[in-house]
């Protein structure tokens, strides 16, 4: 099996290589900015929302056992139930036993990144239970048989046609590139998915600890019609995601809104309690929360990286990333990609094979700049990097790295080193276009440059000499 550099490697080079796909990207991404930027001014002072959002976020992470134990006595005590899962495996099996004991045979699910996560729709799948996806991006996905390309617009990489030619394969559907035809198709397809379905499935946005409910934001209102139409809503939701309080939504909804999609507010938001009582006959028979670690709490243990938690998943660093515009979502090989993923996934999946992310950025602090509660993710790449490179490295890297330093560490040697490599560079230069070999990992997609005439020690040499001669 190829590991997940060699798989990046490789989709990184067709992606590259498609250039009117990269042009479609730049194009959908356009309107983005413009829109984001207007409805900042919507704010009375972005930056300090900004820092009240990162503060917020910070409060709650400090005080996350205890928010979380508030958050699921206040749901109990409403007749729902509340589970911890600390892996992946533990939550599938909780979601699996749930639709057992239930006799689930068909799941209708919103969007929702931490089933992608932890493959929850293969598990279900592998069961004998039918899962659809209701969000039209998500949907769209399904059908290619793709995941998300990006975690705020699934499908931003289809066109139209393609669209088309997907649906009238798989649903049989009418011939059209008209964007509001195609939607009413997947509508009208997915309305009866909805009534069939036994149990609906969705993420959360906000965990609000103290009143016990969870926050959905989306724009289409499918979410709201997985929770409200089958017997059974499970949520299943990552435990980084508490804010303390309702109130804090009213700064959380409209900068996820502004940074995500650059809205004013997103269509619809809604907040989920517990399952229907007597006095409230609306609602599910059954309201189940799967609150998910998977290395949240090891991540939360790294005072250095700690605040990579904050993340709301508005994917506005994805969307201002020139890395990300040029290799697409695909290519991470992960569930959440662009700068937030790289930085994250080695804390979630190990950094041993996926180190390889925190490489796939030029730095430049666009992610940084973009994000509403002020992750510094350009610097945490920078210190993944360093925590990459304490990892064991090959007896090679060892020898090439002792050489370094020996070098490195006796001036007359480095200066006889800098006349040697003059004299090889066109031997340099020719072993460098050999794929597999040692030079080929930089010279393979950059040009080395000419070694200058004559080196620092030797100009300010012979600056000091004329300037002795001056005197």
């Amino acid at each position: 099996m190829s590991s997940p550099l060699t798989r990046f490697k490789a989709a990184v080079a067709d992606a590259t290589s498609n250039e009117a796909r990269r042009d479609f990207i730049y194009k959908a991404l356009g309107g983005y900015y413009v829109s984001r930027d207007k409805n900042k001014n919507n704010f009375r002072d972005w930056q300090k929302a900004r820092e009240c959002a990162a503060q917020t976020k910070y409060e709650s992470l400090n005080n996350l056992a205890e928010e979380l134990e508030i958050f699921s006595k206040k749901i109990e005590g409403r007749g729902g139930h509340v589970f911890f899962a600390s892996t992946p495996s533990e939550a599938r099996e909780y979601i699996l036993k749930v639709a057992r004991d239930n006799g689930v045979k068909k799941i209708i699910k919103s969007k929702c990144m931490t089933s992608e996560e932890i493959h929850l729709n293969d598990a279900l799948e592998a069961a004998g239970t039918e899962v659809v996806e209701s969000d039209l991006g998500e949907f769209i996905q399904q059908l290619r048989k793709e995941p998300p390309f990006h975690f705020v617009f699934p499908c931003m990489h289809v066109k139209r046609d393609e669209i088309n030619t997907l649906f009238q394969e798989n649903i049989h559907s009418r011939d059209t590139n008209n964007p509001a035809e195609l939607t009413m198709i997947a509508r009208e397809y997915l309305r009866q998915k909805y009534i069939d379905a036994d149990m609906g499935i969705t993420g959360a946005n906000f965990i609000v600890a103290r009143d016990g409910m969870i926050s959905v934001t989306e724009n289409e209102g499918n979410s709201r019609l997985s929770a409200a139409m089958p017997k059974i809503h499970l949520v299943l939701v990552g435990i980084e995601k508490v804010v303390p309080r309702l109130e804090d939504l009213a700064l959380f909804l409209p900068m996820l809104a502004t940074a995500g999609a650059g809205q004013p507010l997103t269509g619809y938001n809604t907040q989920y309690a517990g399952p229907r009582t007597a006095e409230n006959p609306d609602g599910p028979e059954q309201f189940h929360v799967v609150l998910l670690d998977n290395n949240r709490t090891q991540l939360l243990a790294d005072a250095e990286h700690r605040d990579a938690l904050h993340c709301m998943r508005c994917g506005a660093c994805l969307n201002v990333c020139p890395v990300f515009k040029n290799i697409g979502g695909l290519s991470y090989g992960t569930t959440y990609q662009g700068p937030i993923g790289s930085l994250i996934t080695p804390h979630l999946r190990g950094t041993k094979n996926w180190q390889h992310l925190s490489y796939s950025s030029s730095l430049c602090g666009a992610c940084t700049q973009a994000c509403p509660v002020k992750i510094d993710i350009h610097d945490h790449l920078l210190e993944n990097r360093r925590n990459a490179a304490t990892l064991a490295p090959s007896i090679l890297w060892k020898m090439i790295f002792f050489g370094f330093n020996f070098i490195f560490a006796h001036p007359k040697l480095y200066a006889l080193t800098f006349k040697i490599a003059k004299k090889i560079n066109p031997l340099t230069k020719l072993a460098g276009k050999v794929p597999g070999t040692l030079l080929y990992g930089w010279t393979g997609t950059r040009k080395l440059p000419e070694p200058p005439k004559s080196s620092f020690r030797e100009r300010f040499a012979e600056h000091k000499k004329q300037d002795l001669s001056v005197r």
